[in-house]
């Protein structure tokens, strides 16, 4: 949908809400001491106690119990079905990206939505995806380091944010509350699984003796199997202070949703094997996951206006996937370590730990915060079930792989006061600050026989490819030590220049070591007809700096080309490679952002609608793979002899996404059976990529190859869906109580590199229920599924699936493991 249907479709919402508020504004309105406390907001405004539904820009605020009430117990998880702007994928098959999973805020990248956990900006994951995964080339904040049970709400700004909080903000910013207690606790247990059946088209066997189970094989599946032990306790620190402490367990067994793989496995002609040899033989679904999780949250006010707060966290988190069957007789296997193939498997290993520390107090009248928050992600990878060719039968089965880490220590300085200005009709609320960050990223190297050449030839005597297959270690010569620091400043001004007219105005400097100066400006305002209806909109310009991640990430392997081995590299864009093929020093994202929307309160009903668009340039993207025979042949001319190839990341891809949010909740007036409360939402997006990168240097080959290809530039325009659709209700009734969730997915293109082979994943909706009893007002008891109707996205067509053990693609909005049945069973003292 182009941004004019959009638009036209948001005045046509606010027209008639507007209409509809004149009748409305006659009729009783909440007292404002009606909106309770949990739907003030923290962002998007520096004015404090502003309501979610008061502020110049659209916020949701998502409550512990909505959080709480699903049975995949992931923050990502939750905001995906809460929230119809937000998509998480669960991509399968995708190396290291199968344990941190990116997710999406108004279909732009993963690592343009601002995390902030209190407040404060959180670190990103260490892991850049570099596979075919939705936020392919982004670094990412990991949601799934915080456990649910540390989470007091959440609150969403979906509108851009760069001069308020600084890079990253140009989708919307997410910002985690832990939970404050100095009492009380809880401790749950829960334990779930996949029911599930699927269907998958199957090819055509291509060698006598294997069976030929017809043109589509059913599977039914009980698999998955996930338990989760969670507990918090709130302490009081003397008897001006909390503690809150929170610890989560979770034990997840894979899910297993490949098809049939057609191929023959054995070299020769051995039907008798062939007949009897498992033909389901891809992991492709949820990985196995052992993870543990403790958070603390504590504060104390020391009196006299001076208050202190800090947080820690620590998560261990071991998971295990899988990448492609290697059959038994692929070159790429020695058969006398496994005679009947093997199925590789890649098991990072993710340290997480994060601690801050702060005070807020009064100094000259103004309102102080002063902070120093650190956090760190390392990722390494143990590649198990596997060999290394190139050792013939010496080769071990499992290799230490090495791996990265980053780490981001940030100090802040923040002031607010409210000024009295003769004619506004409020005080006018000046806020500035001042932010200090260091970044740093690591790679370190994994074991020789990770990714050494041992020389041992194919049995037809050509060369075969170095290290462990499907993931060849870090070399000595990827590993890298870097760091760069940034200054941020801003100054915030917001008020009432009438009772009806709010303004709000932002500017933000900020000097990056590495590649300079960027300025952000944001000009806001709201205007309230009446009680019952305001008009909201905004104007801005963002910036998101490029990662170390996306700077300096390198990792090498050996492909073969005509039969000849080349080294083929992600570079980093300092290498002489890089720089010898075009690579040039990446400079920050930037976007212009407009919104307008409306907000409608009527009662008990609450509606909100809001369009925008957003133009982003110079997005950072990986580029393809560059191992064409000229591109070669020029690497020999410059003098790099033996180099394949390879990719690097650039900037140059611009984009414009435009859309409109709707969101409505209702709650319903109490009846004999119980009280009822509906929230309905609905996201509309288009994303066009209106220019991509070009490089002198490899234009002028002939033929010049793709920077950045038709799969990657479709996947930013069409691999989110074009609609998503939220509706859900909570009942409670006494000790009986229920929540019923419908989500609508729209249409998603599956891209090909050849137009005629790309597919489309059709629109589908997936329901959820939980059924919960509560007895003496502290056990509850829960039942409930997740995808109840058990429902799929398309599988690829046969001919798109050339093994037949992979049929569903990493594009589906909702994942490929179908339906999860569970029980909870949780106490509060």
């Amino acid at each position: 949908m182009k941004f004019k249907s959009i638009l036209l479709a948001a005045v046509a919402s606010l027209a008639i809400s507007a209409a509809a508020s004149t009748a409305w504004a006659q009729e009783e309105t909440p007292d404002e001491s009606a909106r309770t406390l949990d739907t003030v907001v923290t962002i998007g405004t520096r004015v404090a106690n502003r309501s979610a539904l008061d502020t110049a820009a659209p916020v949701d605020v998502i409550s512990a119990e909505a959080i709480a009430n699903i049975g995949v117990g992931e923050l990502n998880q939750a905001l995906s079905v809460n929230l119809p702007s937000f998509n998480f994928p669960r991509p399968a098959l995708n190396d290291g990206t199968d344990s941190v999973r990116p997710a999406t805020l108004r279909g732009l990248s993963p690592d343009q939505t601002l995390v902030l956990v209190n407040g404060k900006r959180r670190h990103t994951a260490s892991l850049v995806n570099v596979n075919g995964s939705i936020g392919r080339g982004s670094s990412a904040v990991d949601l799934n380091t915080v456990p649910t049970d540390a989470v007091g709400g959440i609150e969403v700004l979906r509108d851009g944010a760069s001069a308020l909080y600084g890079s990253d903000a140009i989708a919307g910013v997410i910002n985690v509350r832990l939970k404050e207690a100095n009492s009380g606790g809880g401790a749950g247990v829960s334990y779930g699984w996949r029911e599930t059946e699927y269907t998958v088209p199957v090819g055509t066997p291509t060698a006598a003796g294997v069976p030929n189970p017809g043109p589509t094989v059913t599977r039914e599946r009980s698999d998955g199997h996930v338990l989760t032990l969670s507990g918090w306790k709130g302490l009081a620190l003397g008897e001006a202070g909390f503690l809150t402490l929170s610890a989560e367990y979770k034990d997840q067994q894979h899910t297993e949703r490949s098809g049939y793989d057609i191929r023959p496995n054995y070299p020769g002609t051995q039907p008798a094997a062939e007949a009897i040899v498992n033909r389901f033989n891809a992991w492709t679904g949820e990985p196995e996951l052992e993870q543990f999780t403790v958070f603390a949250n504590a504060g104390y006010d020391l009196g006299n206006g001076v208050e202190l707060y800090g947080w820690a966290s620590y998560q261990d988190r071991d998971t295990v996937s899988a990448g492609f069957f290697r059959r038994a007789s692929d070159d790429r296997n020695v058969i006398e370590i496994y005679p009947n193939g093997f199925l590789p498997l890649i098991a990072p290993v993710t340290t997480d730990y994060s601690a801050a520390g702060g005070a807020r107090f009064a100094w000259a009248g103004w309102d102080m915060d002063a902070s120093l928050v650190y956090g760190s992600n390392e990722m390494e990878f143990t590649i198990k079930n596997t060999l290394n060719r190139s050792l013939g039968t010496a080769s071990g089965t499992e290799f230490d792989a090495g791996g990265f880490r980053n780490g981001q220590l940030t100090a802040n300085l923040s002031a607010s006061k409210g000024f009295a200005v003769d004619g506004l009709a409020s005080d006018l609320n000046v806020a500035w600050g001042v932010e200090a960050r260091q970044d740093t990223y690591e790679i370190f190297a994994g074991e020789p026989d990770s990714y050494r050449n041992g020389g041992v030839l194919l049995s037809g005597g050509g060369p075969t490819a170095s290290g462990a297959q499907v993931f060849p270690g870090f070399r000595p010569a990827n590993e890298v030590d870097e760091d760069r620091t940034a200054v941020g400043v801003y100054l915030d001004l917001e008020a009432n220049l009438t009772d009806k007219l709010l303004v709000a105005a932002a500017v933000r400097g900020e000097s990056y070591s590495d590649f300079g100066e960027t300025v952000t400006g944001k000009l806001a305002a709201r205007y309230d007809f009446n009680d019952a209806f305001a008009l909201r909109g905004s104007v801005q310009n963002g910036f998101r700096a490029p990662s170390l991640q996306q700077q300096y990430f390198a990792t090498t392997s050996t492909n073969f080309i005509g039969g000849v081995p080349f080294d083929i590299t992600t570079f980093p864009v300092t290498d002489p490679v890089a720089i010898a093929l075009g690579a040039k020093p990446l400079d920050a994202e930037t976007s212009i952002n407009f919104s307008v929307g409306g907000v409608l309160r009527v009662g008990d009903l609450n509606v909100t609608v809001d369009a925008y668009r957003i133009d982003v340039t110079d997005r950072v993207v990986l580029s393809e793979n560059l191992t064409q025979a000229n591109v070669r042949a020029y690497l020999q001319s410059q003098g790099f002899i033996g180099w394949g190839g390879g990719r690097f990341f650039l900037n140059g891809v611009y984009s414009e996404s435009t859309g409109v949010d709707i969101v409505a909740n209702y709650a319903f007036p109490e009846t004999a059976f119980g009280t009822f409360n509906v929230t309905a939402g609905a996201n509309f997006n288009s994303t066009d990529v209106t220019a991509v990168p070009a490089i002198p240097t490899l234009t002028a080959l002939s033929p010049a190859p793709e920077l950045f290809g038709r799969v990657n530039i479709k996947t930013f325009e069409e691999g989110t869906p074009a609609d998503k659709f939220t509706g859900s209700m909570d009942w409670e009734h006494g000790p009986f109580s229920a929540t019923v969730r419908a989500i609508r997915y729209g249409e998603v293109l599956v891209p090909n590199s050849n137009a005629a082979n790309d597919y489309t994943i059709s629109p589908n909706t997936l329901v959820d229920l939980e059924a919960r009893y509560t007895w003496n007002e502290m056990v509850t008891l829960s039942l409930g599924a997740d995808n109840l109707f058990d429902e799929y996205g398309d599988p690829a067509p046969a001919s798109q699936n050339g093994t037949g053990n992979t049929p569903f693609s990493g594009y589906i909005p909702y994942g490929s493991s179908g339906r999860f049945v569970y029980m909870k069973a949780s106490v509060t003292f």
